[in-house]
């Protein structure tokens, strides 16, 4: 994950980007293209059974199906040219589905129809960034269609007019998710692409066999209720923390970790940052920083026995911990892992303030054109009509979904979760003070003292990037 190594890669790499890509967001690609939150998942290509039902969402959850908003015909000869499309993995596309296979075959025949050639370009994970940076500032850009990060692409590299604007070419709806342009975009203008939100699926999974075993209410019913929120999360994770052998001491726990700042942000529809300013003590944000205080004071989840950023899915993995906050990516890895037991998935819970489910993604990533690039219309022209497709699923992520779940409501949790995904800034910042605060709220510093001390660092990283 682009990233923050310890908190912020559990609640975003794990919980967070597509997240966080498929999110792949990072990890999590769907190999087609679509945003995700977790970029550095090796297995980013293996998820090309969600890419065909990506598409087919596009249109459920942001237009009408009976809307015609896709591009008007256009006809131009590219000279033989070759278009490179570059990523952190080879999203060459396969013929694994039906969706794909039309796909391909569209691909192919604009290749005749324009004369051009495409190639799919994979640059490694751990040099990505400052070779696809490099090659930006040089003027000589790895490739025509370019795979950047938000967090180092907004706003630095627009504001070094480095980039096309491309939102007035990505109005069909069928094909683009608008919210993808949205969110890589900076004063008024939309600067990536992408179709679908394969991956951005984030939120709490749960051991139903050992819920049963407990004997304690189930996270499903509180959602059944509409009464699935912090303060009923907490009662569950409290009620599985038990004694079952009566030792005097605890051998089942609620909640594998409770470090997951990002989830809690936007399960609160908040965020640290704001634009160009700092969010601290916006009263969102300060509901956050007590939730997060009284997870930590209260004792509620497993404490750590020192490992790194994975162990809390290792606890979960053990069989004897209720709850884990992570990302739809990691299911496949997780059904290997506990063959003996049954898993369920719910939203993050909501928050006070909060009106819907939410998916966290801290480090999404979009298609952008470098702006040395000539015709960036005919471009994502061409990339439009690969994917202008009739797709054979119903919403996104079906396959996958389908493929994972028995339970349809688990299926719905997490399609909930994933339309409702947004998108953290502060791992925009380099010198944003991320983990010291959640050192100090964990360690049971008051909110209003942290809060205090944090304010102006966290404005000064801000200003830094945005050259203030």
């Amino acid at each position: 994950m682009r990233v923050r190594k310890t908190i912020m890669m559990l609640s975003t790499l794990m919980l967070a980007a597509s997240l966080t890509a498929c999110s792949g967001g990072s990890g999590g690609n769907d190999g087609n293209g679509n945003a995700s939150g977790n970029g550095n998942n090796a297995d980013a290509t293996a998820s090309n059974n969600a890419t065909a039902s990506n598409n087919a969402a596009a249109s459920n959850n942001t237009g009408s199906a009976e809307e015609d908003t896709s591009s008007p015909e256009m006809d131009f000869d590219m000279g033989g040219r070759t278009i490179k499309v570059v990523s952190w993995w080879d999203m060459t596309i396969g013929e694994d589905n039906p969706d794909n296979i039309q796909r391909k075959k569209n691909l192919e025949e604009l290749e005749k129809k324009h004369n051009f050639k495409m190639e799919f370009v994979a640059v490694d994970y751990g040099e990505y960034q400052q070779k696809v940076v490099a090659s930006l500032l040089a003027g000589e850009p790895l490739g025509d269609i370019v795979r950047l990060g938000k967090n180092y692409t907004i706003p630095s590299l627009v504001q070094q007019d480095l980039l096309w604007p491309v939102d007035e070419y990505t109005k069909n709806t069928k094909v683009f998710n608008p919210k993808v342009t949205e969110f890589m975009s900076y004063n008024g203008r939309g600067y990536a692409f992408s179709e679908g939100q394969g991956n951005l699926i984030t939120g709490i999974f749960y051991n139903r066999t050992l819920l049963n075993k407990l004997g304690i209410k189930s996270p499903q019913d509180y959602v059944n209720e509409d009464n699935w929120n912090w303060d009923t999360f907490t009662q569950v994770a409290k009620d599985a923390n038990k004694d079952t052998n009566n030792d005097g001491k605890l051998d089942t726990w609620g909640l594998a970790s409770a470090g997951f700042m990002d989830p809690a942000l936007v399960s609160n529809e908040t965020s640290l940052t704001s634009g160009d300013k700092q969010n601290l003590d916006d009263p969102k944000t300060v509901e956050v920083f007590n939730f997060l205080s009284k997870l930590a004071t209260e004792k509620v989840a497993r404490p750590t026995e020192g490992g790194d950023w994975t162990e809390p899915g290792q606890f979960f993995r053990q069989g004897n911990t209720l709850m884990y906050a992570g990302a739809m990516y990691e299911i496949g890895g997780l059904k290997t892992d506990m063959k003996d037991y049954d898993i369920g998935f719910v939203p993050f819970p909501k928050g006070p303030s909060a009106t819907a489910y939410h998916s966290a993604e801290g480090a999404f990533q979009a298609l952008t054109i470098p702006k040395s690039v000539e015709n960036p219309d005919q471009l994502v022209y061409i990339w439009e009509k690969i994917n202008d497709i009739d797709s054979i699923y119903d919403y996104a992520d079906q396959a996958s979904l389908e493929s994972n779940f028995t339970d349809e409501k688990d299926i719905q949790n997490a399609r909930d979760a994933g339309a409702g995904m947004l998108v953290l800034d502060s791992a925009t910042f380099p010198k944003f003070p991320y983990y010291e605060m959640i050192g100090e709220l964990t360690s049971g510093n008051s909110v209003s003292t942290v809060i205090d001390k944090y304010k102006a660092q966290a404005q000064a990283a801000i200003d830094e990037v945005y050259k203030k």
